[in-house]
């Protein structure tokens, strides 16, 4: 085989073993599931927290989503413990939801802080920490966070 032959064949893949693959797929389809009921408190919150209301309809808008797709996660959170509602009053989080309000809120700020660090511009730190933040693990935010208390000390 010449040199230019071997340029063009992909170098070979090595996969890794199917329950930790099948383990890497697992947690990125439950952090999708998670991501949009904390999106919801987080946001939930913030509307509560600015206005003292948060109505189906400005969530749908703020979300970009249908009106009816905002009732039926609502449904979702009022099911999971998170949030009940008041007849033409809105939705409001239980204590669970303010807990995980918080911790969304928490994590979502670590990661564009990180994304910052590192010298992404504010604008896309916050875009894209919108993706990450429901993704990454506990040990990663613990990692993050030694990080960052390691460069303010600089």
């Amino acid at each position: 085989m010449t040199k230019k032959q071997a340029k063009l064949e992909p170098p070979a893949v090595e996969l890794p073993a199917e329950a930790e693959q099948a383990l890497r797929f697992e947690k990125a389809r439950s952090a999708q599931a998670g991501a949009v009921l904390e999106d919801y408190v987080e946001l939930i919150d913030d509307l509560l927290t600015s206005g003292g209301e948060a109505r189906p309809t400005d969530i749908a808008r703020r979300l970009g989503v249908s009106h009816a797709t905002a009732i039926k996660s609502i449904a979702r959170l009022k099911r999971e413990g998170l949030a009940t509602s008041k007849l033409y009053r809105g939705v409001f989080l239980t204590a669970e939801g303010q807990e995980l309000a918080a911790r969304v809120r928490a994590r979502h700020r670590l990661v564009v802080d990180l994304l910052i660090a590192v010298g992404v511009p504010p604008h896309c730190a916050e875009l894209d920490a919108e993706g990450i933040e429901h993704h990454v693990s506990d040990v990663a935010l613990v990692a993050f966070s030694r990080f960052l208390t390691r460069q303010r000390e600089m």
